[in-house]
């Protein structure tokens, strides 16, 4: 399959399960424990706060529960006087890796970011994530950021 047999659109209500699952997956990838406190915590920021975008990906022939997903969010660049898009987690089920789901949640990104005005789309990875990095060298410029987390006392 390529990207063309995969749609896109935004996470729906009705979706709870199947994005749980898949954000469930993308957490134990990075061994990061979704509790549902968690799980219900991020559904929240989509549906009631709307500070996280959530985009599904879902069979454009045998329409069923989301394979994929990509969530992003808007931040904002002072240096530059500009407001950017953030990607924060991209996940596809396991199965139907290489399949062209990757490239239709791409596309769907590139839609949101033009729709919103972003001057760009950044994220980060894993060093050792060697598969995500060879689809996301395909569609981006790696830059020469290092990344650092400060992590505040706890009160």
């Amino acid at each position: 399959m390529n990207a063309s047999r995969w749609v896109t659109r935004p996470v729906e209500q009705g979706d709870w399960q199947a994005w749980s699952r898949l954000f469930s997956g993308y957490c134990a990838f990075y061994e990061w424990r979704a509790s549902e406190e968690h799980l219900r915590r991020v559904w929240s920021w989509i549906h009631d706060e709307g500070s996280v975008e959530a985009i599904v990906a879902v069979s454009a022939d045998e329409p069923g529960e989301p394979v994929g997903l990509a969530h992003l969010r808007a931040w904002v660049r002072p240096l530059r006087g500009e407001i950017a898009g953030y990607l924060d987690d991209l996940f596809v089920d396991p199965v139907v890796r290489g399949t062209g789901v990757v490239e239709a949640l791409f596309a769907a990104i590139d839609t949101t970011a033009v729709a919103h005005g972003w001057s760009i789309v950044r994220w980060t990875t894993a060093d050792d994530n060697y598969r995500a990095r060879t689809a996301y060298d395909r569609v981006a410029t790696r830059t020469g950021w290092i990344t650092y987390e400060m992590t505040p006392p706890q009160a």
